[in-house]
């Protein structure tokens, strides 16, 4: 083999090499890229509405706690009760660590539900859970950041003559308030319990 094949050999090979080194850390950023990407939650949870005892509150304010978030009314015939006696007993269960987990009753029927109407409300399921209301505008630009679905439906028997259709899932997030899980209607307690205890 002549000297000038030597070298051509010898380039080749660093260029074959470089490439490698290349696309080693192409694909290690990407690996990076998409572990970062597959850890953060898909959606965070953000508000900013008045409590039942007239406080403004948003998603800061239980900053370090995990949030149960239900959407609902309070002229819910059955799904909303349900769904809120089910967090009662999740909260009941938890014990001393109830302290880590805020449950939170979010309206969408504020035309009905003031601040007043959800003091009388959600005290009847347990004392711990915080009910928020707001404007119309207010409620509407919260639902946009939850993958959430509303609707107000004409009912002639129904109180003031109509009712609300919803999304009845209950949501969980974690202390930085990224969303975490969530379970259907008819999920019970026991099996959301267990779910929380494993996480806190």
């Amino acid at each position: 083999m002549s000297l000038t094949s030597a070298q051509k050999f010898l380039w080749v090979l660093a260029g074959v090499a470089a490439l490698a080194f290349v696309w080693l850390l192409l694909w290690s950023d990407y690996r990076a890229d998409r572990a970062r990407t597959d850890a953060e939650p898909p959606f965070f949870a953000k508000f900013e509405l008045t409590d039942h005892q007239g406080m403004v509150r948003t998603e800061e304010d239980f900053a370090g706690r995990w949030m149960l978030v239900f959407f609902g009314f309070t002229n819910c015939p059955d799904v909303c009760p349900t769904t809120l006696s089910e967090v009662a007993a999740v909260m009941d269960g938890l014990g001393d660590d109830a302290a880590k987990v805020q449950p939170i009753f979010i309206t969408i029927d504020p035309e009905r539900d003031t601040p007043a109407a959800l003091a009388e409300y959600v005290p009847l399921f347990d004392a711990s859970i915080i009910g928020l209301t707001g404007t119309p505008e207010q409620i509407a630009a919260t639902s946009e950041t939850f993958p959430i679905f509303f609707e107000r439906v004409e009912e002639a028997a129904a109180p003031d003559g109509y009712t609300m259709g919803h999304t009845s899932h209950l949501f969980l997030f974690d202390p930085d308030a990224g969303f975490a899980d969530s379970w259907p209607y008819g999920t019970p307690a026991e099996e959301i319990l267990a779910d929380l205890e494993e996480r806190i």
